[in-house]
């Protein structure tokens, strides 16, 4: 619980809001109200959602202060909203504490569909209490550590700076994470073009450990670099969990024009990466 004597901080809110008494407004107002304002009160934090400070689908100047300077933002991502799109964007960019939420049975972008997203059935009040514990969790851990949190945007500037590397393992380094980053996006694809698919048991297990493998090896202090060996054991499970997608892309009879466009992108780095 918040000391009642500590100043509270500044919490941004961004969703869908919809006009006045439209579905879309009243799901909005009823999440605020009951899972997104009582998680960050108890994390003491002040929230605002958007509408308060703009009319619904303009973004001001204020809107865009809120997103670069206060202490969290919390982005409902649900129906695809571009301007929350667009503002959890610039969020990512300046790389401070934010949360992200949808609704229940709802597909993400591909762009962060790697990230993670606390899903929500407002519907359901089990769910919403839910959501309301996770929201917490979620707030103490960005405050604690913004570093460990990867968005499309931090991942590209460590990249480039990789690139410019001399050394050839941070270069290999570099077309590995570029490798991921291309099937989390053809995850999110595969997805939501095919929601009537379901990955069996064994290869949801597979692909699981193999991404936990490859993101334990990639997931190095900031000023330590990778050793040969780990760069084996990360060329292992990038092979392992692109083989693991092919598979289950192939008995879901996807069309093998697609099966290709996938296989050629998630390649497209491997020129001087040695593949297991």
């Amino acid at each position: 619980m918040a000391n009642k004597g500590t100043k509270k901080k500044k919490c941004f809110i961004i969703a869908p809001i919809g006009e006045e008494g439209s579905d879309t407004r009243n799901r909005s107002d009823k999440v605020l109200k009951h899972i997104i304002r009582p998680a960050v009160k108890e994390c003491n934090y002040e929230p605002i959602r958007a509408d308060k400070i703009a009319e619904p689908g303009i973004i001001t100047s204020q809107v865009i202060q809120r997103l670069l300077n206060d202490d969290l933002v919390i982005a409902d991502l649900t129906e695809k909203n571009p301007n929350v799109y667009y503002e959890l964007a610039v969020r990512h960019a300046v790389n401070k504490p934010f949360v992200q939420i949808i609704e229940e049975g709802e597909s993400i972008s591909f762009d962060i569909a790697g990230m993670r997203t606390i899903s929500v059935n407002h519907h359901d009040l089990d769910s919403a209490d839910n959501c309301k514990q996770e929201l917490i969790k979620q707030i103490h851990f960005v405050e604690k550590d913004m570093s460990k949190v990867d968005t499309p945007i931090s991942v590209a500037i460590d990249l480039e700076s990789l690139r410019k590397s001399k050394n050839p393992l941070e270069k290999s380094t570099t077309k590995i994470i570029s490798m991921l980053q291309d099937i989390r996006s053809e995850i999110g694809e595969i997805s939501s073009v095919s929601r009537h698919s379901r990955f069996s048991s064994s290869t949801f297990e597979e692909l699981t450990l193999n991404l936990a493998r490859l993101s334990s090896v990639l997931d190095l202090p900031k000023d330590e670099k990778m050793s040969r060996e780990q760069l084996d054991r990360a060329q292992h499970s990038l092979y392992r969990i692109t083989r693991t997608l092919e598979m289950f892309m192939m008995e879901s009879d996807f069309p093998p024009d697609m099966i290709r466009h996938f296989l050629r992108r998630i390649r497209r780095n491997k020129p001087g990466l040695r593949i297991i």
